[in-house]
């Protein structure tokens, strides 16, 4: 491996692609057999069939007030991989396309993923192409503002960009989450919020032998997390799984590709002064910071923060730990043990991932207080949605168009209904959303379109 002064990106090593035909008859033949059998599996025949044009790649300056491209250079160091590196792509086509069916589920009306589809077997094969001969580059994101639950810069990459996410996930995802703990959370499946309420609330009980005891929490959090990952330290924890030279340069150029060189601003430029300048990757150097709003970030960062999930578990000998995202708790009976553990994470995160805790969210209390984690509050005997959730949840569906309060009521019953102690504050919902003109089920879980 060598280091390099790199501009924008950093691409795949380009390798010659001889046996590539240009008779595009004779194309056209050989990837319809290899598409045909999917589209009985779940694609439509309008996804393969349109006729209607891509939209050309390259720069854009959009004539909206709320939309604005911005193109910049920034010169990072990283390592790259060294001529002839790269290797044989050892992927196939059908990988491709059910990582193409992963992306969509969640993405299939997004402007991206409909110009995508427009021309949908062309686009898959074009980015068949650029991956195996090495001359994919990643395209132009998208940023915007979000406001809830705090202002935060989100990062969007383009359509087939995710798909390429999604490609990498499926090859080396297994891999990583194999090792992680299983008190890791966030980003990986079947380890969401209601996983990690429900194993905090089963550790609170052990270690307070069902509230017969006292007990105590550490909890913590880390500064400014996304814009503050050091991709280089990050990079030697990806290359050490990675042993494929052609899986390990994609995810280089996944890792340091900077959004920032060429990206789309979508909505009122002025919420960008509601994001504080030190959370926002517009304002970090080139070589920290994921963007916030990508798989490949979400994955990333789990491996990142797997450092100090070991250390918690086989170097402190924390026998009740629980992270989710870049929140984690420790359980003890002596506070004492939690100020040393606290000192010693103070002094681990910066020395090995160069990261900080947050002093504002640090807290050491009494269990029998009240937990506040992932949305849910774990006080004796009780776990309840917590107290500014649930007065969002009211206020928005009472305020909210008459056209968007099913799908509102319905997803903040899903959310509620997670808490065992939630029947008086799912009753109240209810009385909210029968004012509306909705009807809701006996068991107050669902509510139902107006007619």
């Amino acid at each position: 491996m060598t280091e390099r002064n790199l501009n924008l990106v950093v691409p795949l090593a380009h390798e010659a692609n001889a046996m590539r035909t240009t008779d595009t008859d004779r194309r056209s033949a050989d990837w319809s057999g290899a598409v045909s059998p999917m589209i009985g599996e779940g694609l439509r025949r309008g996804d393969v069939e349109s006729t209607i044009g891509t939209r050309t790649p390259g720069i854009r300056t959009s004539t909206m007030a709320t939309r604005t491209t911005t193109t910049r250079t920034t010169t990072i160091v990283a390592r790259v991989p060294s001529e002839g590196f790269y290797g044989h792509a050892d992927f196939t086509f059908t990988q491709l396309v059910e990582a193409y069916f992963d992306c969509r589920r969640t993405k299939r009306n997004s402007p991206s993923a409909l110009a995508f589809e427009e021309r949908l077997e062309k686009n898959l094969r074009d980015l068949f192409d650029e991956l195996k001969s090495g001359s994919y580059a990643p395209r132009r994101s998208i940023c915007f503002v979000v406001t809830r639950p705090k202002p935060r810069e989100v990062w969007a990459a383009d359509f087939r960009d995710r798909i390429v996410h999604h490609l990498l996930y499926r090859h080396i995802g297994a891999r990583f989450e194999n090792s992680f703990i299983a008190d890791s959370c966030a980003c990986i499946k079947g380890r969401g919020t209601l996983y990690a309420a429900q194993r905090l609330e089963a550790k609170v009980r052990g270690i307070t032998q069902n509230w017969g005891r006292r007990a105590y929490y550490l909890k913590c959090d880390l500064a400014n997390f996304f814009v503050s990952i050091d991709k280089r330290i990050l990079h030697e924890l990806l290359a050490e799984r990675i042993g494929e030279p052609w899986w390990l340069a994609l995810t280089e150029t996944v890792l340091f590709h900077d959004p920032r060189t060429n990206f789309e601003l979508r909505g009122d430029p002025r919420l960008m002064d509601l994001v504080p300048p030190h959370k926002r990757l517009m304002n970090q150097p080139a070589h920290l910071g994921l963007p916030i709003g990508n798989l490949s970030s979400q994955f990333f960062a789990n491996v990142y923060l797997d450092v100090l999930d070991q250390h918690a578990k086989h170097n402190l000998r924390a026998r009740h730990y629980i992270r989710y995202v870049d929140d984690f708790i420790f359980l003890h009976e002596s506070p004492e043990w939690l100020n040393e553990v606290l000192r010693d994470v103070e002094a681990f995160l910066p020395a090995r991932l160069g990261a900080r805790l947050n002093p504002k969210k640090t807290v050491l209390q009494t269990i029998d207080t009240g937990i506040d984690f992932v949305g849910h509050v774990i006080k004796p005997w009780r776990r309840y949605t917590r107290r500014r959730t649930f007065n969002d949840a009211l206020s928005r569906v009472a305020s909210a168009p008459a056209a968007d309060v099913f799908e509102m009521a319905n997803s903040y019953f899903g959310l509620l209904r997670q808490s065992p102690a939630s029947h008086h504050d799912r009753a109240l919902l209810a009385n909210v959303v029968r004012d509306r003109g909705h009807a809701v089920n006996w068991s107050l879980t669902q509510t139902y379109r107006k007619r």
